[in-house]
């Protein structure tokens, strides 16, 4: 009889040294940047003047910022988010903490690079609102005090370029790195990182088979080639009940980017990482809470039923993936010479 109660400890650390023998890896303090875009200081100090600086919106009121709040979660907490004139688009917005570690960009990837991704919003009627980016661009232009700026950024030829400015706020979402949450720490060694009931929900993450799709660093997927995305099908199970209760097959996801039927619902599968601030959740941000996003994704994705341990428990992991924020200094932004926005 005695040995009963041991038996049963050694069962249960074979299950839990098995998940968590899972690759769980640490998020890099560094993100990569592309061969023809190095990420340097005067590089990471224009983007970010250029990520704050609602001047180049159609009404000069809506800036990166505005949707991809660096305050917050690096999103709106929005269901979907607010552009000029008070128009809302029909997705929410993706928290850009991390984002330099996924294969492509927006929802349904059509984005490769971040540095593509950050001339989207500019000319969408929606977003930011300007006829096309070039317009935008001469708003800077405009501005005498940039020049400085993209000299020190790019040299002296020609600098004021809608490429460069992209390349300038993408080198600054690069330094959006969320490194040494409870989760870091444990797999780096330190096991009183996480609580007990943390790493029940590691080990519910892993045996669920959440890993599948969520792996790697970022929990977005696993790396590849920038543009080469890694999407799935969501949902998968469409007789789930939370299908029509949050209306989630009414997006078309990639398909509205290929027009193939192979892409009908395949979107980029999203990090996890701060996902506990990020709500509402799913690319139509019609799930309020992250208990119950779980349960969506349990049903939808898994076909599973999760018991109310089961969702607590995978809760307090997801918690544990909340990591360190880099301080925020903001910028002081050239100032406009004599012209209002509109003239």
């Amino acid at each position: 009889m005695k040995l009963q109660p041991a038996l049963f400890s050694l069962v249960a650390a074979l299950a839990t040294n098995a998940a968590l023998a899972y690759d769980w890896q640490a998020l890099p303090a560094v993100a990569p940047a592309p061969a023809d875009n190095p990420t340097t200081p005067e590089k990471v100090e224009l983007g970010r003047m250029l990520y704050f600086d609602p001047r180049f919106s159609q009404t000069g009121t809506v800036s990166c910022n505005s949707c991809h709040n660096l305050m917050l979660g690096g999103d709106d907490n929005r269901p979907v988010s607010m552009g000029v004139h008070g128009k809302t688009g029909g997705r929410s917005a993706p928290t850009v903490w991390n984002s330099a570690f996924a294969s492509s960009q927006f929802w349904d990837g059509r984005a490769a690079t971040l540095e593509e991704q950050a001339k989207g919003p500019v000319a969408n009627p929606v977003e930011m609102g300007m006829s096309d980016v070039e317009n935008a661009m001469d708003r800077v232009r405009a501005i005498p005090g940039y020049k400085p700026y993209f000299v020190a950024a790019f040299g002296e030829k020609d600098p004021l370029t809608v490429d460069n400015a992209a390349k300038a706020v993408a080198a600054f979402e690069r330094t959006m790195i969320t490194p040494d949450s409870p989760y870091d720490r444990f797999v780096k060694g330190d096991k009183s990182a996480l609580s007990e009931q943390q790493q029940r929900g590691m080990q519910t993450f892993a045996e669920l088979g959440c890993v599948s799709c969520h792996s790697g660093a970022a929990f977005s997927g696993p790396s590849m080639p920038a543009g080469s995305g890694f999407f799935m099908k969501f949902p998968t199970f469409a007789d789930s009940k939370y299908v029509k209760q949050y209306d989630l097959t009414k997006d078309k996801g990639r398909y509205d980017v290929t027009g193939k039927e192979a892409d009908m619902r395949l979107f980029k599968v999203p990090t996890l990482r701060n996902i506990a601030l990020t709500a509402p959740y799913f690319h139509n941000g019609a799930v309020k809470t992250l208990d119950e996003a779980v349960k969506v994704m349990a049903s939808t994705q898994l076909n599973k039923t999760l018991s109310d341990a089961q969702v607590e428990d995978l809760v307090a992991f997801l918690n544990g993936l909340t990591g360190e924020f880099p301080e925020q200094t903001m910028p002081r932004l050239p100032a406009t010479p004599g012209w209002a926005i509109g003239d």
